[in-house]
This record gives structure tokens, C-alpha cells and sequence, in this order.
């Protein structure tokens, strides 16, 4: 993990995980839908704040994530609130493009339980192969 937690006391309220994470919603601003997923650490918090734009922390990639760095579809910060335990973030956020799944789909909450089966209740936007240079999917 790149980064631990600092001393600022807005930082100090969130309970950070094992490794140092924090689960964090973005959920689109407007229709209130929920877009995705994802891990902050201390250091993506701190620059997601100071600009404006979702930065995360890939588990996968050990590394920092700008969303919307490879493909364009970049979520614009609103508001960012934490949960009554201190270990969630909820932000609410201007999706760019209006795809917020790497699948190419504008949620990654697109597969709904029917029965003993995952289906997919959302068509893809864009082929993720046209979204992306050099990432693996």
C-alpha cells in the first residue's frame, strides 16, 4: 500500500480497512442511481478532493486510479459524504460520458438475481475495446 492514513482530522474519522481502505459509492448526482464500487485510500481521498475528479486505489493494479484517465470517462465530484460507522463513503458524482462500467455500461450494478441466475439487465454503450488503450480489462 502506497499510503496509511494521515493525522488531518477530517481523515481521522474514516476507519480505514486492513490494508488501509475505505469502500467508496458513486452514485450519479442527478437520477441518484448507484454507478459503481471502489477502494479509496488516504492519498486518492486527499487528491480526489483537491481536484474535483474520483481518484481511487486499484486492488489489481497496487496502484492509484484516475477515473476516466484511459477512457474519458471521468466522474465529477458533488458531494462526498461517510456513513454513520465511518467506514463507507457515498459520493455523489457527474458521470462524463455517461458510462461508468469498464464492461461499457453506465452502472456496474447491471446484473440482477432471476431465480439461481446473474442476468444482465443493462446493454453495453460503448465496446470496452474502443474505450481503452493499454488496460487490461
Amino acid at each position: 500500500m502506497s499510503s496509511k492514513p494521515n493525522t488531518s482530522p477530517w481523515l481521522e474519522k474514516i476507519k480505514w480497512n486492513g490494508d488501509g481502505l475505505v469502500a467508496a459509492i458513486a452514485q450519479d448526482a442527478k437520477s441518484g442511481r448507484v454507478l459503481m464500487m471502489a477502494w479509496m485510500n488516504s492519498e486518492s481521498l486527499q487528491l480526489t478532493i483537491s481536484s474535483g475528479d474520483a481518484v481511487y486505489w486499484s486492488r489489481s493494479r497496487n496502484k492509484l486510479w484516475r477515473k476516466g484517465e484511459s477512457s474519458g470517462h471521468v466522474q465529477k465530484i458533488h458531494s462526498i459524504a461517510l456513513d454513520c460507522d465511518g467506514d463507507a463513503l457515498l459520493m455523489q458524482v457527474e458521470q462524463i460520458g455517461g458510462i461508468a462500467c469498464h464492461t461499457g455500461r453506465e452502472s456496474c450494478f447491471y446484473r440482477q438475481l432471476k431465480g439461481d441466475n446473474w442476468q444482465s439487465m443493462e446493454a453495453v454503450l460503448k465496446d470496452p475495446a474502443t474505450m481503452y488503450k493499454n488496460v487490461d480489462q
